[in-house]
């Protein structure tokens, strides 16, 4: 289990996702809603809401025990459930329908039954789950506050790794279960206040991370036979454990120490000896070997899209990939017996898509089509990288959507968009949300503000103890970007942020009040001394990495207070709309009240919307459909309709 580096309050990815208040008829939902477009060119076809999220969300991949089925999940049914499907091709088979968010695991290696993990309403205390071969279900972690996660199973597959947090709510353990009793030992008690990372494969070694900073940790090794801790990080950085070679005599890690980027190094167990592998001008997001050892995966965030690489481990040659539609690769998974291999692909305008291939052939098996029919890639937009130089001098990247209708003799609205963190990035490929938006004809720049992850480290820490004020400049610079091209209404740009992102859009709102049209909060801190002081108990290893961040909430309170948009409300003059789920453990839910309540003291325009069966991120599509198309109707009323 590794901690999550982009920090407190990220985002779990774009589209965000929101309770249904009122269906739009399916009649309506249907229809496409003609614009013109520029001359030459067909009409540009508007879509509804409905539309644009029964575009399906895929995610996972397990190779079945004979590899003839693969285990994915998919919101096809309206809320994430695991399925099955065939290889080889054809109709997926739902595997669960249940009415909570549940998200597959892996086959076990062995036979049929397979493993999923849900939370309760988005709470984030996510249960492991087995399905048996009489389909009965049984919770492996049963609790009410517990936390788990699955870690891997052993090269056998006679059992498998899980750490929890049921000992002691801080803190997670690593427990060993027999596949076929579940039967269970714990084989870390986590005493360091460290986060599990992974095994090796003979057991022996566990290696562990310490949070120092939000760009700083210690890695350490645990000999679980002689109990003997060696601390492996030997300078200041970023340390992430990645697998251990198939001899345990490696341990193979992502550090930034000394450099800019994250490359791939190992440490030699027996001697101490560390030596570099892999090495990019961009920040490498994982590397990962296959069960076997025949092929390394390795990825790098190049410029906020994903260039992923499997090679032959002993010649480094590149494996020879079938013919595949354009687009990036963005995870692999290959099968035990390495013969097979399957990959999600995606782009700007296509929806990630599930593939199959055996090695060697010329063409992959696509099991998924994603993408709504109803919808033509033709009305979608492909994104651009955009850079402009911040009022400091600092270059700051940015994702732009710019609609097919916006020009210099139709200027457009636009909304500067403000990913999650701290430490997040706003990336390319495809999102419905940023789509949606801009299909009904709102310029967006996915603003990556300093502090952003992907840009080296410099860049990454160059927000620490400046939230409130330098990355909020950030978005101001891109709002004064934005109003200096010939296409964008300079008179008509909003601010929407989702987590961290929607703590800068209430702090725009509240401390650059002249700036913004409007703004859109999607479960953002408002209050910082209470969101740094109700952090959930599993991030306590976190926790001063997180003071460090952002403020100390006893040492640096009234730094907090004077960066936190609540106790500043009363400067909020633009309309405002805010998001909020009711079991989110992050932001709770008082800190939308309050803000809400404050800022409709000012008689502005405030909406407000609370999901119940929902936390930090929206995973429902009826809720998606409720808070996707209340924003836009948000939106079109304060800024699109702005001055008219």
């Amino acid at each position: 289990m590794r901690a999550d580096n982009a920090g407190l309050l990220f985002l779990p990815g774009v589209p965000m996702q929101a309770k249904v208040l009122g269906r739009v008829p399916a009649v309506i939902a249907l229809l496409l809603l003609a614009v013109p477009a520029l001359a030459g060119d067909r009409p540009l076809r508007q879509y509804t809401i409905e539309q644009f999220v029964r575009t399906v969300s895929v995610g996972g991949a397990s190779f079945s025990a004979d590899e003839t089925r693969i285990l994915f999940h998919s919101n096809a049914s309206g809320v994430p459930n695991v399925m099955s499907v065939p290889a080889a091709g054809g109709p997926a088979t739902a595997i669960t329908q249940a009415p909570e968010s549940t998200y597959a695991v892996a086959w076990f290696p062995q036979d049929d039954r397979l493993l999923y993990t849900r939370d309760q309403g988005g709470n984030e205390l996510n249960h492991l789950y087995v399905r048996e071969l009489d389909g009965t279900e049984r919770d492996l972690t049963p609790g009410k506050t517990l936390k788990a996660e699955f870690v891997d199973f052993t090269p056998d597959g006679s059992a498998f790794y899980v750490v929890t947090n049921e000992r002691e709510a801080r803190a997670f353990d690593v427990y060993r279960y027999d596949a076929r009793t579940y039967a269970r030992s714990i084989v870390f008690e986590n005493q360091l206040n460290v986060y599990p990372g992974p095994l090796s494969r003979d057991g022996r070694y566990i290696a562990l991370t310490r949070p120092q900073t939000s760009s700083e940790n210690e890695m350490l090794l645990l000999d679980l036979q002689t109990s003997r801790l060696v601390t492996v990080s030997d300078s200041r950085g970023s340390w992430e454990p990645q697998y251990f070679d198939i001899a345990g005599q490696w341990l193979y890690y992502l550090c930034n120490a000394g450099g800019e980027f994250s490359r791939v190094r190992r440490y030699e167990i027996a001697t101490g000896r560390h030596e570099e592998v892999a090495a990019y001008p961009w920040d490498v997001m994982y590397t990962d070997l296959s069960h076997a050892g025949r092929y390394t995966i390795t990825a790098i965030n190049e410029d906020a899209r994903t260039a992923l690489s499997i090679v032959e481990t002993a010649t480094g040659r590149p494996l020879q990939l079938p013919a595949l539609p354009p687009g990036d690769i963005t995870s692999v998974s290959i099968s035990r017996s390495e013969k097979r291999v399957a990959l999600y692909l995606s782009g700007d305008r296509s929806p990630r898509n599930l593939y199959v291939f055996t090695i060697g052939d010329a063409t992959a098996v696509q099991l998924t089509d994603t993408l709504n029919p109803e919808i033509d890639p033709a009305d979608l937009v492909d994104s651009t990288i955009e850079r402009f130089k911040a009022r400091d001098g600092l270059e700051i990247p940015n994702v732009l959507f710019r609609p097919l209708q916006a020009s210099a003799a139709s200027k457009a609205p636009a909304i500067v968009w403000v990913h999650g963190g701290p430490g997040g990035q706003t990336r390319q490929g495809y999102s419905a949300v940023l789509q949606y938006l801009a299909n009904h004809g709102y310029v967006v720049l996915g603003i990556n503000n300093r502090g952003s992850s992907g840009y080296g480290r410099t860049f990454f820490t160059a927000d620490d103890q400046k939230h409130g004020r330098e990355p909020l400049w950030d978005c101001v610079d891109a709002k004064r970007w934005l109003a200096r091209q010939d296409y964008v209404d300079p008179e008509r740009i909003a601010i929407v942020g989702g987590s961290y992102g929607g703590y800068m859009v209430a702090a725009a709102l509240a401390f650059e009040p002249d700036e913004f049209t409007a703004g859109v909060n999607i479960f953002g801190v408002t209050n910082w001394i209470r969101t740094l002081e109700s952090i959930p108990a599993w991030w306590e290893a976190q926790r001063q990495a997180l003071y460090q961040e952002i403020g100390d909430p006893v040492k640096q309170r009234d730094q907090l207070q004077a960066i936190s948009p609540l106790f500043h409300a009363g400067n909020i003059r633009r309309p405002l709309m805010v998001l909020q789920g009711a079991n989110d453990p992050r932001v709770l839910q008082v800190e939308s009240d309050e803000i809400v309540a404050a800022v409709r003291k000012n008689g502005v325009p405030v909406e407000y919307v609370v999901f119940p069966d929902e936390g930090h991120g929206f995973s429902k599509i009826p809720n998606q459909i409720e808070g996707y198309g209340r924003m836009l109707a948000f939106l079109d009323r304060h800024v699109k309709g702005a001055g008219r």
